[in-house]
């Protein structure tokens, strides 16, 4: 199973390695994900220079934080999925709702991240795509909507019920989203 990784102390993504690693096997309460799509995000780039929250990496690790892909097996008392489940990261491995709290990230140099041939991720760390969307649309949201709800619900000033946001920039439509 090919795996890339960043080596102890890392700089940069140019340090990135691919690594021959044993296959991986789910545990009680643990998913089996094929990952088939990923993306990249400006707190993979910290990740990998040293400079997100800890410093650099203490050991090798697995970087990035947002992907999707497909269960590939599960463990005991898994209730929420079952093998061909089309699956996308959460980026907090243990939060699924409620208020905020500190939880470890996917990718953040202490938690296994997602860019490897599969990965063993808790069940709690996955939510389902959906149905609209390809791998490589649900490969994008993770990060991008924990970034988008904190500076909406979060914030300095959160929004309320009946407010109006106007997003611009949001990839690669020519047209901007109006949300009301």
């Amino acid at each position: 199973m090919r795996a890339w990784m960043l080596p102890t102390g890392c700089t940069g993504f140019e340090q990135l390695e691919r690594h021959d690693l044993p296959e991986p096997s789910p545990g009680p309460g643990e998913v089996l994900i094929a990952p088939r799509a990923w993306s990249i995000n400006y707190r993979d780039f910290l990740v990998a220079s040293g400079k997100y929250m800890g410093g650099a990496l203490v050991k090798p690790g697995i970087p990035l934080c947002d992907g999707a892909g497909e269960v590939v097996a599960v463990g005991d008392g898994v209730t929420r999925f079952r093998p061909g489940d089309r699956v996308q990261s959460t980026f907090f491995v243990d939060w699924l709702d409620g208020p905020p709290r500190q939880v470890p990230a996917l990718g953040d140099g202490h938690t296994p991240g997602l860019l490897a041939e599969k990965v063993v991720l808790p069940q709690n760390a996955v939510i389902p795509m959906a149905r609209t969307l390809d791998f490589a649309e649900a490969a994008c949201l993770p990060c991008a909507g924990v970034t988008a709800w904190n500076a909406l619900c979060e914030g300095p000033r959160p929004i309320k019920p009946g407010e109006r946001v106007l997003v611009l920039g949001t990839g690669g439509s020519d047209r901007d989203v109006l949300i009301g």
